[in-house]
């Protein structure tokens, strides 16, 4: 038998110090590269978007993650991409 979840979490971030890093041309390459890596973390996002300095995440986290976790891996893997 197959467990069903569906979890919804609005997840926001900021870039540091709030800088305006995220320029519209990297914009989509950024959020394909979250889908890819929440992807691969088992979870569905169902909404992206957000500005140079923040970005917003409507999720559905499997609940074997922890959210803390799952934040962690796409705020440090997306920046370490980027860089």
């Amino acid at each position: 038998f197959m467990a069903l979840w569906r979890l919804y979490y609005h997840l926001v971030w900021a870039t540091k110090e709030r800088q305006s890093f995220i320029a519209p041309d990297i914009e989509p390459k950024l959020y394909n590269y979250l889908i890819g890596k929440a992807d691969a973390l088992g979870s569905i996002i169902h909404a992206i978007g957000g500005t140079d300095n923040h970005i917003h995440l409507v999720t559905s986290i499997p609940p074997s993650l922890s959210i803390a976790n799952f934040v962690k891996n796409l705020k440090g893997s997306s920046a370490h991409h980027l860089n």
